[in-house]
């Protein structure tokens, strides 16, 4: 079917293939846009991994999935993206029951926080953002390849369009930090490593596949957070004003991960998000932003430096 034909039909959750016998990993699945994602997919019968740092949320998403869907398979792991040790234990704990990962979606997050570092000394935004991300894809990786046709969905914002490239001097704003800034950065790396592990992923001839997607303006508890740490300032209370009044409930705003992450059509390096911007049904968008492939060497360099852990895609591994 023609690239642009393939918008036509609006996907929904009935547009969600069967997806039993799979394995989804998703981050930030105790609320929000990730119990969103995590309900519909196990809704379709994957098993469904909910990684995230608070475990009494996770046990009450665990809840309310199986009261929506009580043959639902899932399981919680414990997911700090802020402590690189906490996702190198959640990515052992999940090798170490699962051979391979169909589904990775890196949908937790944060926005325009205070100025605050993890506990490796990361910028708190750029640690668990993207740092985070990186690391889980990284050790997960023997799993994704064993999959067979592993996705991995990384969920940037349409705040990318405000991020400079992370520059290897400076990566965590020490002495220029801004919530807003730190934040357009943080969503440029999500757009950048998912463009960047397409393009490995292709180059080292695998089946599994990389693609993006944003939520646009979305009622979720990012921007009810932002406000309460007051990290936002008054643009915090705007958009969170915003998000209420005008954006879309999770169910829609989850539905461009959804469907990046199931959608039969899609493809590798390609970017889903709301028709009109920041609301509307989930579709491909365009992929933008000249200049990406300096950009997302430095951002591989740069991750790489700061963790210690290589994203290898070896076949075979």
């Amino acid at each position: 079917m023609a690239p642009h034909k393939r918008q036509r039909v609006a996907y929904t959750l009935d547009s969600i293939p069967d997806l039993t016998d799979t394995t989804a990993v998703v981050t930030g699945a105790n609320g929000g846009l990730g119990l969103q994602t995590a309900k519909a997919l196990a809704g379709k019968g994957a098993h469904v991994v909910v990684a995230a740092r608070n475990q009494q949320k996770a046990r009450t998403a665990v809840e309310q999935i199986l009261a929506q869907a009580p043959h639902a398979s899932l399981e919680v792991v414990g997911l700090d993206l802020g402590s690189q040790r906490s996702v190198a234990t959640a990515a052992e704990v999940i090798l170490g029951t699962h051979d391979a990962v169909d589904i990775l979606v890196n949908n937790a997050g944060l926005m325009a926080t205070p100025e605050r570092a993890t506990q490796d000394g990361y910028e708190m935004q750029l640690g668990v953002n993207h740092l985070g991300h990186w690391t889980l894809t990284a050790l997960l990786m023997p799993a994704l390849l064993a999959a067979p046709a592993a996705r991995v969905v990384t969920v940037t914002s349409t705040a990318h369009h405000i991020g400079r490239p992370v520059g290897p001097d400076n990566p965590h704003m020490h002495g220029r930090y801004d919530p807003w800034r730190a934040y357009g950065q943080s969503k440029l790396a999500n757009y950048h490593f998912g463009l960047g592990l397409a393009r490995q992923f292709e180059e080292a001839g695998v089946s599994a596949q990389s693609l993006l997607a944003h939520p646009g303006l979305s009622h979720s508890d990012l921007q009810t957070t932002t406000v309460a740490e007051g990290g936002g300032g008054w643009m915090g209370s705007f958009w969170a004003w915003m998000a209420e009044h005008t954006g879309m409930d999770v169910e829609r705003g989850a539905m461009p991960q959804i469907r990046a992450a199931t959608d039969p059509q899609a493809r590798g390096g390609e970017f889903y998000g709301p028709r009109l911007v920041n609301n509307g049904p989930a579709v491909r968008l365009p992929v933008l932003r000249p200049g990406a492939d300096a950009a997302i060497t430095t951002l591989w360099e740069v991750s790489e430096r700061e963790t210690g852990v290589p994203l290898i895609v070896a076949p075979g591994s």
